[in-house]
């Protein structure tokens, strides 16, 4: 008798795409790396974010500590997900690769403006929204006007 076939570890088709397997190590990490990513990524995605960003770091204006980056994809992520949410329902895949494939897709229909940064993390954050939402409640997000702020400031929508 062999052993329990377990699609969870199979080694991914030469077809799939790199952002597939990326996203595959983006769902092992935890909620807190996973929002500080959501943080950061919205710089990334945004050049005249970066470029804002650049200009307020040079003038010691701008903390891109964790916490900062934590609070920021915080903040990120309450505010898009319910948009994700309110997306078309998908089917369970039963492969990590094809339901990291469905929801790429879910929130690329569902938030405009991402770029591929945001898109990962976002996706991720989604498909461990319950651990996710379990840190965003219970997360360090800074007070109104404190200088840890400066990063959710910068990205207001």
């Amino acid at each position: 008798m062999s052993e329990p076939y377990d699609s969870r570890f199979t080694l991914p088709s030469i077809d799939d795409a790199p952002s597939t397997e990326a996203g595959v190590i983006l769902m092992g990490l935890d909620a807190e790396r996973l929002l500080a990513g959501v943080g950061l990524a919205r710089i990334a995605d945004e050049p005249a974010l970066v470029a804002l960003a650049v200009d307020q770091a040079r003038h010691d204006a701008l903390d891109l500590g964790t916490d900062a980056l934590v609070a920021a994809g915080i903040a990120r992520w309450r505010a898009v997900r319910p948009l994700i949410e309110a997306g078309p329902e998908m089917t369970t895949a039963g492969s990590l690769r094809k339901e990291w494939e469905q929801t790429t897709a879910r929130v690329t229909a569902t938030v405009t403006g991402l770029g591929p940064a945001s898109v990962a993390c976002l996706a991720a954050c989604w498909l461990r929204r319950e651990d996710v939402d379990q840190f965003a409640e219970h997360g360090r997000a800074p007070e109104k006007g404190s200088t840890r702020d400066v990063l959710s400031q910068v990205f207001a929508d």
